[in-house]
């Protein structure tokens, strides 16, 4: 295990995030922000806090629970969807890892459900690669090449007790 960030480079990282959201959207009205559970949350909850802190404007905000919709979960259960706008708006996206694509991709899926958005962002904090979908987020804390034996693994102090993103061997 090899710590690849740590705690003051996370809020580095997500503030800088923040400020790229911000930029990107000259209109914070017409954005709705939504954590992929469960350390998705966590990110966009902190990013919503800080666009409140430095526009001073609350942006709307759910959790999306994506389990539903994956595509190796044969049973579906039953559906509940955030009871948030996303009709016309750029609905941002936030997760902690990319990998494959493949939540992101349920991730939309629950979004077209919800209404019909103008347009989907992705932010994540880190991007390790081995894409199986064409899928790229717009929003980048790091880049961090893996080989396919390896893991990355986040922590945040509200889950897991400490914050730092480690890089594991299996």
């Amino acid at each position: 295990m090899k710590v690849i960030i740590d705690s003051e480079t996370i809020k580095r990282t997500i503030r800088r995030i923040s400020y790229e959201i911000i930029e990107k959207n000259k209109d914070l009205e017409g954005i709705v922000i939504l954590g992929i559970k469960t350390r998705g949350i966590n990110l966009a909850q902190r990013i919503v806090g800080n666009i409140k802190t430095i526009e001073g404007k609350d942006v709307p905000y759910a959790d999306l629970d994506i389990t539903p919709y994956r595509d190796d979960v044969e049973a579906k259960d039953s559906i509940e969807l955030p009871t948030i706008d996303v009709v016309d708006k750029t609905v941002i996206l936030v997760d902690d890892v990319l990998y494959t694509g493949r939540t992101i991709r349920a991730a939309m899926d629950a979004v077209m459900d919800i209404g019909r958005a103008s347009k989907i962002q992705l932010a994540v904090l880190v991007d390790r690669g081995h894409r199986e979908l064409p899928i790229t987020a717009n929003y980048v804390g790091k880049n961090v090449p893996t080989s396919s034996n390896e893991e990355i693994k986040v922590n945040f102090e509200e889950i897991d007790g400490t914050e730092q993103v480690e890089l594991i061997s299996r």
